[in-house]
């Protein structure tokens, strides 16, 4: 899968509101399912204004902001919050601040589903199992009281595969970053059931270990990673933290449209393609 810009819809029927597009993600993503640390929901926006085009983006960094501007857009939905640490100013001399001033300023709406998303079903890591062909999935880590949700997806691929093959089907099948696609284990190892994670996933690596034959996720660090394979653990594929969240904004994005056309609304909804990866560059090593 490579990003790309689909519009879902068609110019306003009826309109709509930024209240009502929150409520209508709040069903499909509870802030009940968010961390307790977590910064999600209506970050800024007047939920009386009406909403007639709507971007899904993973960060809500300035590209994502000037995007919306050029399409018009009336609200921006992330995975990623804002505002995700206190502060204890908003004023437009840091790169939050300005990006807050834009918004308002221009009458954008901003909402975040982040953990939520990531926890909800389906969610993050259900888009992330789809595009990878990892199917009868069941939640990695689930959620207590509800085992139906939880963190992360574990299932079996559509077909058997070396590691090698399934790193080179994991590297066609999300976006294109310069970060690629780093694994550890042996090639020729046959897989055949994969844990996936949305995001940073090392924290859940004994969890993988005990139900998988390799493991999908992102940020994956030094020592854990080292310690895992030192102990036995499954093989790790590793990819860039935005290329593992990006397959949910197309999901969510049709979702919602859906949503909106059940009570007779029609928005566009459009998907960012800007490439919100923080790495710029990547050489292998030189002999």
């Amino acid at each position: 899968m490579r990003p790309r810009r689909p519009m879902l819809g068609s110019l306003t029927h009826m309109a709509t509101t930024v209240g009502e597009v929150v409520r209508l993600l709040e069903e499909r993503y509870p802030p009940s399912l968010a961390a307790d640390w977590d910064a999600i929901g209506l970050v800024c926006g007047d939920p009386n204004a009406t909403v007639g085009r709507i971007l899904f983006a993973v960060d809500p960094v300035r590209a994502v902001v000037d995007e919306a501007l050029l399409l018009q857009a009336d609200m921006i939905v992330t995975h990623h919050p804002l505002l995700l640490r206190g502060v204890h100013s908003v004023a437009a001399v840091d790169h939050k601040g300005s990006v807050l001033h834009t918004l308002i300023s221009h009458g954008v709406a901003l909402f975040a589903a982040h953990t939520n998303a990531d926890h909800a079903r389906p969610g993050v890591s259900d888009a992330l199992a789809d595009v990878l062909g990892v199917v009868d999935t069941t939640p990695l880590v689930p959620e207590e009281g509800n085992p139906a949700l939880g963190t992360g997806r574990v299932g079996r691929l559509d077909e058997v595969l070396t590691l090698a093959a399934l790193v080179d089907r994991v590297s066609r099948r999300l976006p294109a970053t310069h970060h690629g696609v780093r694994a550890a284990g042996n090639p020729e190892a046959l897989i055949e059931t994969v844990a996936v994670c949305g995001g940073s996933g090392d924290a859940f690596l004994s969890e993988a270990a005990s139900v998988a034959d390799a493991y999908v996720t992102a940020d994956l660090r030094h020592h854990r990673a080292q310690d895992h394979l030192v102990e036995g653990g499954c093989a790790l594929i590793d990819v860039a933290h935005w290329a593992s969240e990006w397959p949910w904004l197309p999901v969510a994005a049709t979702a919602l449209e859906g949503d909106l056309a059940a009570l007779g609304t029609t928005v566009e909804v459009h998907v960012s393609a800007i490439a919100t990866d923080p790495w710029t560059m990547h050489r292998g090593s030189q002999p």
